[in-house]
Formats: C-alpha cells, sequence, structure tokens
C-alpha cells in the first residue's frame, strides 16, 4: 500500500501505513522481530519517503537519512540475493543524489542499478531508464537524456502503470521542449506540445504560461509540497524576466530561494540564486547581484554541477559586464567555457558566443580609455591605483614564493587566472620577479613587520602608532588597503562582517579610526555605526564609509539609522 500512496504523492498517508514500522518520523524505526526480507524492505520505503518528504517540505539533513536508510537496505538484499530489489533500492539511491545535486553519484548508481537487471523488460527497467533521463535533462546532456527515454518508449508502450506512464510522457515532453526553439526543429515542437501540454513560456506566450504556474502551484501547494512550489516560483520569476517585469520576477524569485535554503536541494538552489542575482542585476542593485551570482557559482561547485555553475558564470558576463574588469571578464567566460564543453543545450552555445563578444567588447572600451587616460584629469588618480595594485600583487607573490596560483589564493581570487590576465595586461614586469626573497608563512592581510630602523622620534611620531579597525567582506578591497596602510606603518586590524566587527569594538581594544563597507554580512555598515556609538569609548572614534553604491538614494533612510537631523537645502 505504501509503494502505491508514494507513486501518486500521498507520501503523509504512506507513512501513517508504515507507522507501525516508523511512528515518528524524526525518531527511530521498530524493526524489532523481522526477518531480513522484511526489514530490508522497510528500510527502503522509509528511505524512499524519508528523500520525497525532504523534497516537498526542504528539511535539512533529509537526503542524508533517506541514503542511509536505503543503503541498509540494500546491504540486505544483496545478502539475500534479491538482484531485482538491489536494482530498485539503487533506483531510489540514485533519486537522493539527484535531489542533492550529486549528478556522477546518481549516474554512477543508476548505471549499477541497469546492469544488475540485465535486458529484462519490465515496469522497473523503465523506471530507472526514465530517472537516468531526468539527470541527463537536468544536466542538459539533452541528446543523451532523449536516448533513455526513446530505450525506455517501447517498455511504457506494455506498462499497465499510469503514474510510470506520466512520469514519461512529462519527462519525455521536457526534452523535446528543451531542443525544440535552439534547433529551430518544428517537429520537435509538436512532438513536445503533444507530449507536455504546455510549452507557452518557450514560444512566449505568457499569459498562458501564467495560468499553467497558476495550476501547477496550487496543485503543489494542495500536496504540502513547498520544494515544488518553490521550484514553480522560480520559472515563474525567469518568465517574469522575460515579459520585462523585473520587480515582481524578484520579488518572486526571493521566495524561492528563501524556501530552498532550508533543504538540500542544493543544485535546484543555484539555479533560483541565479534567477534572483539576474532581477536584481536588472533592478540596478549591482553589488546584490554579485553577491547572488556568485552564491550560485558557488553552490553549484560544491554540489558538482559544473552546468549550473557554467550558466551563473556566463549570467555575470550577460548581466554585469559594465560593473566588471575586463580581465575579470576574460577570466570568468574561460571558466564558464570549461565549466560547459560537455553541454548539448544549443541555447548554451549561443550564450557563450553572445558572452564572448561582450567580453571583447569590454576589452576594446578598457583599451580605448587606457590610451585616452593620458589626457584626463583623473588619470593620476589611475596611475596611483595601479601602483597601489602593483604593490600588492609584488608582495602577495613575495608571500606565496613565487607561485601563481598561492598568489591568487591569498588575494582572494577563485581562480589563479584571474591574477594571470591581470598581470598580463597591466604588470608584465612582475612576470620576472618571482624571486624567493624569504620564506614567509604569514597571511597577506596579517600585521607587518616593525621596520628595523626605528623612525626619528621627532617625525610622524603620531602615525607610528595609529591603530585601524576595517570591516570589509571584498578581500581584494581589504588587501589593497591593508597595503596601504602598512606602507605608512599603521596597524590595520580587518573583520569580514559586522558582526566580528562589532565584537572586536566592543572589548577594550583602543583603535583611533572606524572602517565600515556599507554592505557587510551581518550587521550592515549603517547598523554597525548605529551600534558603535552606543559604546562609550568609541562615541567619538572617526568612522570612514565606503560604499560601491549611491547611498544619497536614501537619505532619509540614512539619517534614521545614524541618528542624524538633515537640513533644507
Amino acid at each position: 500500500m505504501a509503494v502505491q500512496l508514494e507513486k501518486t504523492g500521498e507520501y503523509e498517508a504512506a507513512c501513517e501505513a508504515l507507522s507501525e514500522f516508523w511512528p515518528e518520523l524524526d525518531g527511530p524505526l521498530n524493526l524489532n522481530e523481522l526477518d531480513e526480507a522484511t526489514k530490508a524492505d522497510v528500510l527502503q520505503r522509509v528511505g524512499a519517503l524519508a528523500g520525497w518528504l525532504g523534497s516537498t517540505d526542504q528539511t535539512e539533513g533529509s537526503q542524508e537519512r533517506a541514503k542511509d536508510l536505503i543503503t541498509q537496505s540494500l546491504d540486505l538484499f544483496q545478502h539475500l540475493g534479491l538482484s531485482e530489489r538491489v536494482a530498485e533500492a539503487r533506483g531510489d539511491l540514485a533519486l537522493s543524489y539527484w535531489r542533492e545535486g550529486s549528478y556522477d553519484e546518481a549516474r554512477a548508481t543508476l548505471a549499477e542499478a541497469l546492469d544488475s537487471l540485465g535486458e529484462k523488460d519490465s515496469d522497473l527497467r523503465a523506471l530507472l531508464l526514465i530517472r537516468a533521463g531526468i539527470i541527463e535533462a537536468r544536466t542538459q546532456q539533452l541528446h543523451e537524456a532523449m536516448r533513455f527515454y526513446n530505450e525506455a518508449s517501447p517498455l511504457l508502450d506494455r506498462s499497465e502503470d499510469h503514474a510510470l506512464k506520466g512520469q514519461f510522457h512529462n519527462g519525455y515532453g521536457l526534452v523535446f521542449s528543451q531542443l525544440a526553439v535552439p534547433e529551430h526543429r518544428e517537429d520537435y515542437l509538436d512532438r513536445a506540445l503533444m507530449e507536455y501540454t504546455y510549452l507557452f513560456f518557450t514560444i512566449g506566450k505568457y499569459d498562458d504560461a501564467h495560468k499553467h504556474l497558476d495550476r501547477a502551484r496550487h496543485l503543489f501547494f494542495a500536496q504540502n509540497d513547498v520544494g515544488a512550489v518553490a521550484q514553480v516560483d522560480d520559472t515563474r520569476a525567469r518568465t517574469l524576466l522575460a515579459e520585462g517585469r523585473v520587480a515582481e520576477a524578484e520579488r518572486v524569485a526571493r521566495n524561492a530561494v528563501r524556501t530552498l535554503e532550508k533543504g538540500d536541494e542544493q543544485a535546484v538552489l543555484a539555479e533560483a540564486l541565479t534567477t534572483h542575482g539576474v532581477a536584481f542585476a536588472r533592478l540596478g542593485d549591482y553589488p546584490s547581484a554579485k553577491r547572488l551570482l556568485q552564491r550560485a557559482i558557488e553552490v553549484a561547485e560544491t554540489t558538482g554541477d559544473p552546468e549550473g555553475a557554467g550558466r551563473a558564470k556566463l549570467s555575470i558576463i550577460e548581466e554585469l559586464s559594465g560593473q566588471t574588469p575586463a580581465p575579470q571578464l576574460v577570466s570568468i567566460y574561460q571558466s564558464a567555457a570549461k565549466l560547459l564543453k560537455q553541454s548539448q543545450d544549443p541555447s548554451t552555445s549561443k550564450r557563450l558566443i553572445a558572452c564572448a563578444q561582450k567580453v571583447i567588447e569590454g576589452l576594446r572600451t578598457r583599451e580605448f580609455q587606457g590610451y585616452e587616460a593620458k589626457d584626463l584629469s583623473w588619470a593620476s588618480f589611475k596611475r596611483e591605483i595601479r601602483k597601489a595594485e602593483k604593490a600588492l600583487l609584488a608582495r602577495a607573490l613575495r608571500e606565496a614564493e613565487g607561485s601563481v596560483t598561492k598568489a591568487a589564493h591569498l588575494l582572494g581570487f577563485k581562480h589563479h587566472q584571474s591574477l594571470i590576465s591581470i598581470i598580463n595586461i597591466r604588470h608584465k614586469d612582475l612576470l620576472k620577479t618571482r624571486s624567493r626573497i624569504r620564506k614567509r608563512r604569514r597571511h597577506i592581510f596579517s600585521e607587518s613587520r616593525k621596520p628595523k630602523k626605528p623612525a626619528d622620534k621627532g617625525i610622524n611620531k603620531r602615525n607610528s602608532t595609529i591603530k585601524i579597525l576595517h570591516a570589509e567582506d571584498d578581500l581584494t578591497v581589504a588587501s589593497l588597503l591593508a597595503e596601504m596602510f602598512t606602507l605608512q606603518a599603521w596597524k590595520v586590524e580587518v573583520c569580514i562582517d559586522g558582526t566580528h566587527a562589532l565584537e572586536r569594538l566592543s572589548s577594550k581594544t583602543h583603535y583611533d579610526v572606524l572602517i565600515f563597507d556599507k554592505d557587510l554580512p551581518g550587521l550592515n555598515g549603517l547598523e554597525l555605526v548605529s551600534r558603535v556609538r552606543s559604546i562609550p569609548h568609541h562615541r567619538r572614534t572617526p568612522i570612514i564609509m565606503l560604499s560601491g553604491e549611491e547611498c544619497e538614494k536614501a537619505p532619509a533612510t540614512i539619517a534614521r539609522v545614524l541618528n542624524i537631523t538633515l537640513k533644507n537645502k
């Protein structure tokens, strides 16, 4: 009974059917006095249900528990020599890997399951092939997905399992829909419209798309499947972006991310983070867009989803090329191309070509600006920035004993190619300075050594004792300022978020100057200023606020947070 209820999505009813063995969802199983075959069966069913419930409720740690229970059942089935049940358990195990975004593990597990079945035609073989198709479609290996669905198709013709048939037609139609428009295949579109009842977002019929999204959301909401509701919201946000309704898209995408953050489906979360980042970029909130897209990359890379990471990198180029230095764009593009080289999605190839054009345009603009700089009033400032940048890079190379990879890590670059690009384009003479001056294990942000020769007591006596606290989450900015301060023999301490900065400032440690970034994690810069001014020994400490945004856009908010009065102009 539990199996049939599980197939129809009635997970709570399936849990009730197993309540004799699974009295509490978070509690241990009651397997006393069960023979090994029954014990294995219960472990598999509870494990599979735990995985489904974790997906619908977005419960953290649920997939790990599901994998543990299913693995126990798999071991028992192997011991009993029940090969079909072993294959079935592996199919359930692959689902948990898929939900986590561990696609390679899911592929390997399904391959083992299919091999153990041999050429025997059955509903189980069809189910495993469908799941293999789902994984390949999710990773944009669309022709591989089509191969699995084509292999499953004749098995479904002989099947009486309507739930299995519905799963097949839904997934098969989705693959056709993804291939139809980019490859201009009308025959694929016709097949997709037959297999999959709506492709309105793909073909630009947004009103119809929203109607079907409303139906899907209502259905999943009625089933308490919050994970599926969040995925519907992500699809709706992308539809709204395509329509140009950006503010609505940001709100819907934010809700999707908030829900998916509670669960284990990291690959789906990475996709939603990318959508949310794109929405912020189109609203003009570039710092938030950059933060979300970088997080999407990190989540996708951590979970083993190179396609997701590559697509997020392309979104940075598409949406933030005007706010990203040209050498960094080159590095991002090279990394994205490497991550997406196995993609079979035709639209990905088109995006790569379009992004290459944006990178080339960025390099041309940068070259033109460099040529004209000598005639502009800010040229001297630019030269000073380049000097500081060069000093920072040289120090990083010394700290790393000549290793560009280690130097890139010290500077906060995720990929050393970014540093190589900067050196090759702006500081070629540093390529010859990979000398091992001295062996040092200190971090680049650590306090500089005191000069061997004491400074003249009558000169700059105040400067030698200045102590600065810098709250900054951007390592590149933090390292640049740290280098500038230490060159002046000033002492600087760095905190990477507002919460730790407040803890440091609440101690008895004296600081002469405080420098806060406006957009800090934890407490933001404005909140930090407000809290610091309530600390008696920091009421008069000078505070400098740094921001890449136009703070003047919200003067009333800033005045309220800082407890100051605005004067009418």
